[in-house]
């Protein structure tokens, strides 16, 4: 059981110390502290939520931009999977970042209120029934004590004003012997005053010291049941610290990405992709898509064959079109007709000795190339039927 400290001031001791009168309002009060501080734990991370979704959005929007300027650059290979990587993670981030959000909303804000309802229940007139317990507990624990401290110091006054008395008595009864001037009679009336002034002084004391005794015999009564209201108010404060600890530490489970597997999962992957990028592939790639490794026909020389007429079915002009690989001539070569022919077949030209066209296909191995009249019409003609104009 505590004790009043003896080192405390009579300033101190009035208007900080529990144990005065009214003190433990400070206590009670903490009841709708903490109800208050609910409130403004779930509007703070709520706040924080916004943030989670804003920065979410943001990192949405930010790979959803530079997607289509990516895929546009000039970076290819791993280089350009590389820069993709970061976009694919950005993507990834954003999700995480919103269940961030949905998580301090509706699993650590819905916790804090639920538990807020159940532990703090209102009144109808304002306040809260468990601060109502604690202060009519304390009140009247404090009570009789307040009574016994005011009939003291109203004794204390008293000696106080007593001992003034007799001390301005004694300083006349000093002033009185050492002047020739005031008579015998007057310095004998002083002195009997004097001696009536200490007389009282004692009487009042004798008081003081009984009232002072009464309050010191029932200190530890107080005491006890002061504390026995304070230590169930601790129990209750107790439990709101154990929960918003767990509440706390829910929120920062959420918060703190370091320790997240998916988080982990998606840097190790754009790590690995980083360390992927290979000057020695990209130069490659380059070398066969762009550059000396790209497959070509090169010039051969070609016996002479005589020409002969192929009536090709639809079928094998479609194979031939598939298997076989034709030079396309850029913007076509002038050509004139030596002799008539009519086409045989529906992608066949018809044309008249004499007229011109374009040939925008190279002759294949069955003598037949590809042209185009002047009205647009694409079609097959024996290559031995024309001359280059």
């Amino acid at each position: 059981m505590s004790t009043l400290s003896a080192e405390t001031g009579p300033e101190d001791a009035n208007n900080q110390s529990f144990w005065m009168p009214g003190n433990y309002h400070r206590t009670v009060k903490r009841t709708e502290d903490a109800f208050q501080a609910c409130n403004d734990i779930v509007a703070c991370f709520q706040e924080r939520a916004r943030v989670e979704r804003q920065y979410a959005q943001q990192l949405s929007e930010w790979s959803t931009k530079w997607k289509p300027l990516v895929d546009a650059s000039p970076l290819y290979g791993s280089l350009l999977q590389a820069w993709r990587c970061f976009l694919s993670s950005a993507d990834r981030f954003s999700s995480l970042h919103s269940s961030i959000c949905r998580a301090l909303v509706s699993e650590d804000g819905d916790c804090i209120r639920t538990w807020q309802k159940d532990t703090f229940h209102k009144k109808i007139f304002g306040g809260f029934k468990e601060s109502q317990d604690f202060e009519t507990g304390f009140s009247r624990a404090q009570k009789p004590w307040a009574k016994r401290l005011k009939k003291l110091e109203k004794a204390k006054s008293a000696f106080h004003k007593a001992c003034r008395k007799e001390h301005m008595a004694r300083e006349r009864e000093t002033h009185a012997q050492g002047n020739p001037d005031i008579a015998i009679e007057k310095q004998r009336k002083i002195q009997e005053e004097t001696e009536l002034a200490h007389q009282e002084t004692e009487k009042v004391r004798a008081r003081y010291e009984k009232v002072l005794e009464e309050v010191t015999r029932y200190a530890p009564r107080y005491m006890e049941e002061m504390e026995s209201i304070f230590d169930q108010s601790q129990e209750e404060e107790r439990k709101r610290i154990s929960f918003l600890k767990q509440a706390f530490l829910s929120i920062h489970r959420h918060l703190d990405v370091t320790n997240n597997e998916s988080v982990k999962a998606v840097y190790n992957e754009l790590h690995n992709t980083l360390m992927s990028i290979s000057e020695q592939e990209d130069l490659r790639w380059w070398k066969n898509t762009h550059g000396p490794g790209m497959p070509t026909d090169w010039p051969q020389f070609q016996e002479w064959t005589p020409d002969k007429k192929h009536k090709k079915g639809r079928k094998e002009v479609e194979q031939k079109a598939v298997v076989m690989e034709r030079s396309v001539m850029i913007g076509g070569v002038r050509v004139r007709a030596l002799y008539d022919y009519a086409g045989q077949e529906t992608d066949e030209l018809s044309f008249k000795a004499g007229e011109e066209f374009l040939k925008i296909e190279d002759e294949d191995d069955q003598g037949w190339c590809r042209g185009m009249m002047d009205g647009g019409k694409e079609g097959l003609y024996p290559a031995n039927y024309v001359e280059v104009v």
